[in-house]
């Protein structure tokens, strides 16, 4: 039986489009479609079982996976199948998660997978901007409870053009890289990184984007109508209990307005808000609590929040009693671990982040290999969240995605600074140590003075600063706050993080909680940012001011030469083993890559000793050594012979040449040791191949003037009374009489 397909077709510019097709592939999911733009084809499908899970959260599992068979290829390693999620495919699940995860009711309780899957790869086309699209497509051909349909789109901007979906050769040139995630009225999620863009031109980006997501939207409610839409399924829903939540309320919002206005440490808030829940809990007996203790709970966090809000919105005042726009004392230090390559701690309130600094050679450089793409990171970012950072003792599980995404966030704020020319590969890691406020901007900060700590010439600085909102749309009223704290972080209607230098935005990350936020509240809380940002800047170049000149003593330096293809062979040895011998003795590191382009060879020397790492540019001169023809070099001489001397080119060591008897002297020479000996120094004449001979020549005499009268000899006889040309003394040739005998 032939399926029947729905397709809708959403019209990119320039040629390109995107299709979203349901009805032929995987329809037991409760929601299937194809995504298409080019030959890049997505398969996504969502499934939410009926049965709801007695938990006080949504258990929703996006998960994305490219294909290695998508692009023609196996996957590496030893087991020929695709295991855990890459790097990449991690952060594109988290950009889609935090775009749906806030549609769902916070009462529907049920196992929730969202399936995307890269089926056939386009070179041309990034399938990462697509995946939101996919998700919501799906959702919308399901029987799920979700508030409406979203979508994501990457913009770029090329030649001063913003550009949507741009392609990888399109991204190269452009001087951002940002995904927006929206539905048709609100702006949801932010993310991206860019070149030291104006906050004007980051909402312009925004708003150009938001235009796209429009049209993708619509095209999915027109593909779900035409594919019949499913009624949304009954679920239990959470109890509510009106005169309840107005007695709790009239309990704890007073007291906690009153905690939260006094100003205090993290601590000791919590202690006491700890004292007032329990207070209030107390108050109700056994068969009560039994009843209700998780309602009760739940309209006391609702007090707490609605206190906190008002107290900022009213008042300008904030839980550690700072104003909207004040950020918490920082206090820096540089070069703290002495065995690293660099180090620095930065401490803001009760956030603070150690980073160190790493230098290596190529080899050392992060291999990246999707099936969308591969390459390599010369700079990268590690970031590292343990649980004493909260207070909290928790199963460490390796690394969460939270973890890849807050490193990330940090790893493309910094990289933009990060010289073309630095010859190293950096490797930068971040150890957060106290956490109440955004760990990912005190790793930005801590990140910078750590390079400039060791000695990577960054060209800019960069700091950041997390930034949040809250508003009441009844009043109109709102307060954008800077440097929040973790208890703002949930109670506010926007958190937003943002990274730059003193010229402009690097990188930032967005999600945006509040349906309708205007574009004038959005700049005015970009440019607050900036203020706060500057602020914090202030206080990194205070501690450190610019890069240090050169790296540490102990750490490795580097130097890059490059030589023609032709001598690589020579260099590594037969089996490796000029190169082996020549790091052992030297004690350093030695990389060699090929330029396809060039056709030469780029060859990275790391070492602490400057001696070594001269010892082997010493080498390389030597083995790459050609001397040029009518030049004059200086040599000595290493070995005596009966019909010459053997000389070494003093400038390269290693590359001897013989000198013959008959270039020694006008006069003739009976014995070599008349005119040399075993280690004289002399200049000699370079003539290049001897057609004759077909070995190179080089002559001691030609540098002498000829002397009056001199008449060229004939060619010198050899012991047995012939000549170098194989004749005799009497002119015969030796060979033809030799042939003679024989016949």
């Amino acid at each position: 039986m032939i399926p029947k397909v729905f397709k809708e077709v959403i019209d990119l510019g320039d040629g390109r489009e995107i299709t979203i097709e349901t009805g032929k592939l995987a329809k037991q999911a409760h929601g299937s479609v194809v995504v298409q733009s080019g030959n890049c084809m997505l398969l996504c499908t969502v499934v939410s079982n009926y049965e709801q899970k007695d938990l006080d959260f949504l258990p929703l599992t996006v998960d994305y996976r490219e294909k290695f068979a998508a692009s023609g290829r196996y996957p590496g390693g030893f087991f020929k199948r695709e295991a855990r999620p890459s790097d990449g495919e991690i952060l594109t699940m988290r950009l889609v998660d935090r775009v749906l995860r806030p549609l769902f009711p916070k009462d529907y309780h049920s196992e929730t997978q969202v399936m995307i899957q890269l089926m056939s790869h386009d070179e041309h086309v990034m399938p990462d901007a697509m995946a939101g699209l996919a998700a919501s497509a799906a959702i919308q051909l399901s029987d799920f409870p979700f508030e409406c349909a979203i979508s994501e789109v990457r913009v770029g901007r090329v030649d001063g053009k913003l550009v949507i979906n741009p392609t990888r050769e399109q991204l190269a040139e452009s001087d951002l890289d940002m995904i927006i995630g929206a539905s048709a009225d609100s702006v949801m999620m932010v993310e991206g990184e860019m070149k030291e863009i104006s906050e004007e031109e980051m909402v312009e980006a925004i708003e150009f984007a938001h235009e796209a997501i429009k049209v993708q939207v619509a095209a999915q409610m027109r593909l779900a109508e035409a594919f019949g839409r499913k009624e949304v399924r009954e679920y239990e829903e959470d109890p509510e209990d009106v005169d309840l939540e107005k007695k709790i309320h009239d309990m704890a919002y007073d007291k906690v307005y009153a905690i939260a206005k006094a100003g205090s440490s993290k601590h000791e808030r919590g202690e006491a808000f700890s004292a007032i829940k329990e207070e209030i809990l107390a108050t109700f007996s056994e068969e009560e609590l039994e009843e209700n203790e998780d309602l009760i709970k739940k309209y006391y966090r609702k007090a707490e929040k609605e206190a906190i809000r008002d107290l900022t919105l009213n008042e300008g005042l904030r839980l550690d009693g700072r104003k909207p726009d004040e950020v918490r004392p920082i206090w820096c230090e540089v070069d703290y671990l002495p065995s690293t390559h660099g180090s620095s701690i930065f401490t803001r309130g009760e956030t603070q982040a150690l980073a160190t600094v790493t230098l290596g050679t190529s080899r050392e450089a992060n291999q990246i290999d999707m099936p969308s793409f591969e390459g390599e990171e010369t700079f990268y970012l590690h970031y590292n969240f343990p649980p004493f950072c909260t207070g909290e003792a928790r199963p460490i599980r390796g690394t969460s995605r939270r973890e890849i995404g807050h490193g990330n966030l940090a790893q493309r704020a910094l990289k933009g600074m990060i010289p073309e020319d630095c010859p190293y590969t950096v490797r930068v890691v971040s150890e957060v140590l106290e956490s109440n406020g955004s760990s990912s901007m005190a790793t930005v900060c801590s990140g910078t003075m750590a390079l400039m700590d060791a000695g990577v010439q960054m060209v800019k600085p960069v700091s950041g600063i997390a930034m949040g909102l809250i508003s009441d749309t009844e009043s109109g009223k709102y307060a954008v706050l800077s440097d929040i704290l973790g208890d703002e972080d949930h109670l506010g209607d926007m958190d937003f993080k943002v990274t730059g230098t003193a010229d402009g935005i690097t990188a930032c990350q967005m999600d945006i909680k509040v349906k309708g936020l205007s574009y004038e509240i959005l700049v005015n809380a970009l440019k607050q940012a900036r203020d706060g940002r500057l602020h914090i800047l202030d206080k990194l170049t205070e501690t450190i001011a610019q890069p240090n000149p050169d790296v540490k003593p102990h750490a490795p330096k580097m130097v890059t030469t490059i030589i023609p293809n032709e001598f690589i062979g020579a260099l590594i040895g037969p089996g490796g083993k000029v190169i082996q011998e020549l790091q052992k003795e030297t004690k350093t590191t030695i990389v060699i890559n090929e330029d396809p382009v060039t056709e030469e060879g780029i060859v990275e020397i790391l070492g602490t000793d400057q001696t070594g790492i001269d010892a082997v540019l010493a080498k390389i001169d030597s083995i790459t050594f050609k001397p040029e023809v009518g030049s004059v070099y200086e040599v000595k001489v290493i070995k005596i012979l009966d019909f010459g001397a053997v000389v070494e080119y003093v400038e390269a060591p290693g590359n001897e040449v013989l000198l013959h008897v008959s270039e020694l002297a006008w006069d003739r020479t009976e014995n070599v040791t008349d005119v040399v000996n075993m280690g004289d120094v002399f200049d000699v004449k370079y003539f290049g191949i001897d057609s004759r001979t077909r070995k190179e020549k080089v002559s001691r005499k030609a540098l002498f003037p000829k002397p009056e009268g001199y008449k060229e000899r004939p060619p010198r006889s050899d012991n047995r009374g012939r000549d170098n040309r194989g004749r005799d003394n009497r002119g015969r040739d030796n060979r033809n009489r030799d042939n003679k005998k024989r016949d």
